[in-house]
């Protein structure tokens, strides 16, 4: 077994670092003034250098390597900022990725190639007003008629609602109970029927746009159905990738925040000489090192022991959970030891802590990570409505 990166990995890695710390950071600190998505001249200039699409099949459009190669990716721009890395997040383990694996081919050659050129980013609508943990109780309903699919009904807390130019919709497909009912249909941000609520205000993520998702009568053709009804399962297996992203979103954070901590500490003086000289400090600093390159370990290996497929709900569950916890934990660490500039909205240490705590909610909340590991565990899983 061999924890070292690939001279190929390495190159990707540094590439990947160069860009998004050269071109990158002044674009995030405009995207958190202004509370704007990234334009698309830039997810256009992402494509041109083969970040989107990292682990889509070369018959897609991408570049056909690995989950690990997308995850390394995807921390090099999450150092930056989540607004900067979340293109990259949507094309690599976002809901593309159901399509790509689940949906008629002729749908995947319609769709997956135009994320990774950089024409297209697609959204996930999943979560809805009384459905978020307890996903199953959704109410959205999509009936098959003639040749079409109808759908009615309502989404929450889409990151990328109103902004995204397509959405992976999960809704019910029939009348079976829970999960026997549920698929996904692929709604275009253009049908008509189609409409937006406001713009939700967050405490972090900005830059990343969400608003309500309404659909009235909203018609799309029979080859936009992604999975069937009884397809809930498949559609959990591509949300697996999608929690190492979520992880790999919080690793990108928490580095950063340590690489700054390390940074100011050794130029900070007090008491006449650099706080990195306190043992105090250096007790924090080794603690937060010891996390990040834990949550690492994890998220690498649900990579790894997926290769190019899809993890399993127990990896990429003890990756998301553990980076989701250790993400708050780091970043309010080097906000403490940076002190009043840790604080101070001139610098960056306090948008990492209000988006590092996001991504804890987000893609499933931490208990639910939690419960999902004891499943695994026990091996059968568990009836919270019992």
């Amino acid at each position: 077994m061999d924890f070292r990166l690939t001279d190929d990995q390495r190159q990707l890695q540094e590439a990947a670092r160069a860009f998004a710390q050269g071109e990158m950071r002044e674009v995030a600190r405009t995207l958190e003034q202004e509370d704007k998505a990234l334009p698309a001249e830039w997810i256009k200039r992402y494509a041109e250098m083969g970040f989107l699409g990292v682990n889509v099949s070369e018959d897609l459009g991408g570049l056909g390597l690995g989950n690990l190669e997308a995850l390394i990716v995807l921390e090099e721009f999450a150092k930056v900022s989540p607004a900067v890395a979340f293109p990259i997040f949507e094309s690599s383990v976002g809901p593309v990725r159901a399509v790509e694996h689940f949906a008629q081919a002729d749908l995947a050659k319609q769709i997956v190639p135009k994320v990774c050129s950089g024409e297209m980013v697609v959204a996930v609508a999943m979560s809805e007003p009384e459905a978020g943990s307890a996903l199953t109780d959704l109410k959205t309903r999509a009936e098959i008629s003639g040749g079409k699919i109808v759908l009615n009904g309502q989404k929450r807390w889409c990151s990328g609602g109103g902004h995204a130019d397509a959405y992976v919709v999960y809704c019910k497909l029939s009348d079976a109970p829970g999960a026997k009912g549920i698929g996904a249909v692929l709604v275009e941000k253009d049908a008509k029927g189609l409409s937006f609520g406001a713009r939700e205000r967050l405490m972090g993520f900005r830059g990343v746009p969400s608003a309500d998702i309404f659909f009235d009568n909203v018609e799309v053709p029979e080859a936009n159905l992604i999975v069937p009804a009884g397809g809930f399962k498949q559609l959990m297996e591509a949300f697996d990738l999608e929690r190492c992203g979520n992880a790999t979103m919080c690793l990108g954070i928490a580095q950063s925040a340590l690489d700054e901590a390390l940074a100011y500490v050794q130029e900070r003086k007090q008491f006449g000489k650099p706080l990195v000289e306190f043992q105090a400090v250096q007790m924090k600093l080794a603690e937060m090192a010891l996390r990040c390159e834990a949550s690492r370990l994890l998220i690498w290996r649900a990579a790894q022991n997926a290769a190019d497929g899809l993890p399993s709900i127990l990896d990429s569950s003890l990756a998301k959970c553990f980076a989701n916890e250790m993400v708050r934990d780091v970043t309010g660490a080097a906000m403490q030891v940076m002190g009043a500039y840790g604080y101070s909205k001139e610098f960056d240490m306090e948008r990492r802590m209000r988006d590092g705590w996001g991504w804890g909610i987000a893609g499933g909340a931490i208990d639910i990570q939690k419960v999902n590991i004891a499943a695994a565990l026990v091996g059968r899983r568990f009836d919270q409505r019992r």
